[in-house]
């Protein structure tokens, strides 16, 4: 058990239908054939682990300037990043006690435009990067083709960035921190399991947005899965360590146990 301190840092919110986080959330049916939309505000975070080994950036969040022509308009309404502005990722961490200067490694979960927009921060850096190959490969396919998914943006990671790239399914480079890979949304989605002193922690990142995607396995949303089977399989994983480690599972995007978590900043 290793003993560092987990920071979290709040980097605005996006504006969504509900039926991008839950499969079928929203339904029409016979006596109500058009009914009123989940139109709701999900949050962005970042983590900062404070490491024996290094201070360690968990994800970068929203672009600054989504709203100013970083984002592509259909993103925008898609994902409505209303206070991007106001959270810039050096002001957001300034805010938690940190500088761009204390990061010594920086950690992506995976590169969609509301979890890589912060990388050019480390533009032209030697702060390692760590992000999967599969990741990698997948968003360079995706922003440069009209193939894969739509939620990449070049522009966030297209950097001069000292990758640091993960290769196997699970990869310990911290003491008692393990990066997994959790495909489902995107190939090379990858969670962190961290064993602090007392509790093990399950970060899951976008594998699980809300509470009903892990404890009614309801898949996500509109398109967001790149693999239903992989997220199924995926999820029986996450389910696997939680007991095996009597753990706790930390969502991506579940605005009331964000609630509980921005107490521990």
């Amino acid at each position: 058990m290793v003993d560092a301190t987990i920071d979290v840092i709040d980097r605005g919110g996006l504006l969504c239908d509900q039926n991008y986080m839950l499969e079928g959330n929203t339904l029409a049916s016979h006596d109500e054939p058009d009914p009123e939309p989940e139109y709701a505000e999900i949050p962005v975070y970042n983590l900062v682990i404070d490491h024996p080994e290094g201070t360690i950036l968990w994800d970068t969040g929203n672009h600054e300037d989504a709203l100013e022509g970083h984002w592509p308009e259909g993103l925008k309404q898609a994902f409505y990043p209303h206070d991007a502005d106001e959270h810039d990722l050096e002001t957001d961490l300034g805010s938690a006690g940190y500088s761009l200067d204390d990061i010594d490694y920086v950690f992506q979960t995976h590169l969609h435009l509301d979890h890589a927009g912060g990388l050019h921060h480390f533009d032209g850096t030697d702060v390692p990067v760590f992000a999967h190959k599969k990741e990698i490969e997948f968003a360079y396919y995706s922003a440069k083709t009209d193939e894969g998914s739509a939620a990449y943006i070049l522009g966030d990671f297209d950097h001069d960035l000292n990758w640091r790239v993960l290769h196997r399914d699970r990869e310990t480079h911290f003491e008692d921190v393990e990066f997994v890979r959790l495909p489902g949304h995107t190939p090379g989605l990858t969670g962190t399991v961290i064993h602090l002193g007392g509790e093990t922690l399950i970060f899951a990142g976008d594998e699980i947005y809300r509470a009903e995607n892990y404890e009614e396995e309801v898949p996500l949303g509109a398109g967001l899965l790149w693999s239903h089977r992989h997220w199924f399989e995926t999820l029986q994983e996450i389910k696997e360590l939680e007991r095996r480690h009597d753990a706790t599972v930390v969502y991506g995007h579940d605005p009331e146990q964000y609630a509980a978590l921005s107490g521990w900043s």
